[in-house]
């Protein structure tokens, strides 16, 4: 995968939020500070225009671009937890990245948001999309099966293992028993993530 898979990735991720940004904002409304679609869409619509303004030279600098925009654009809770998965990807990044050096950069995603948030699975947060993406890419990729859309299938699967949970971590927690029935918005964003990931990376290498 070279700089130029990587950003159509990220170009993927920020045209699926554009698309699904009333929806992550209706999800956030029903649990949240409703703004997790807006501040999406912004952050990346950001980083893209970053992206394409100054085109990086390695994937350690796409991420690093990608992690401080979301940081500087994004308010609430996903802003520094995009960003820190997107810092956390630009220290373990090799240049070029294959399908090994990918599965070492969404592990560095994970690490670093499990630590930014405080969250593991069952919290009902993006954590619950993002581990069982990352486990599946591993699985997939020790098998030779497609890790890519492994992990998309997998986090599909997280984001609706949400929908029962009670929340306890976020603002979702303030709401006690009323935040199930309605699936997390982060780990709705993450299915995103790795939906874009499945569609752009899955044959790069």
């Amino acid at each position: 995968m070279e700089v130029s898979d990587l950003t159509a990735w990220v170009q993927e991720f920020a045209r699926l939020v554009a698309l699904e940004r009333d929806e992550l904002t209706a999800l956030d409304s029903a649990i949240g500070d409703g703004d997790h679609g807006f501040n999406m869409d912004r952050g990346l619509s950001a980083a893209v225009a970053a992206l394409e303004a100054s085109p990086p030279e390695s994937p350690s600098a796409l991420f690093k671009t990608v992690g401080m925009t979301m940081i500087s654009k994004v308010g609430g809770a996903s802003g520094p937890l995009y960003g820190t998965a997107f810092l956390r990807m630009a220290a373990s990044a090799g240049s070029p990245v294959d399908a090994a050096g990918f599965a070492q950069v969404l592990h560095a995603a994970l690490e670093g948001v499990v630590a930014r948030g405080k969250a593991s699975v069952g919290d009902k947060t993006m954590v619950d999309a993002l581990t069982p993406a990352v486990e599946a890419f591993d699985a997939a990729l020790a098998s030779g099966g497609d890790p890519f859309q492994a992990a998309a299938d997998a986090a599909e699967k997280g984001r609706e293992a949400t929908i029962p949970l009670v929340a306890r971590k976020g603002r979702a927690s303030y709401l006690g028993e009323r935040s199930a029935g309605h699936p997390d918005p982060g780990a709705t964003s993450v299915t995103l993530l790795m939906r874009a990931a499945a569609t752009t990376l899955g044959n790069a290498g």
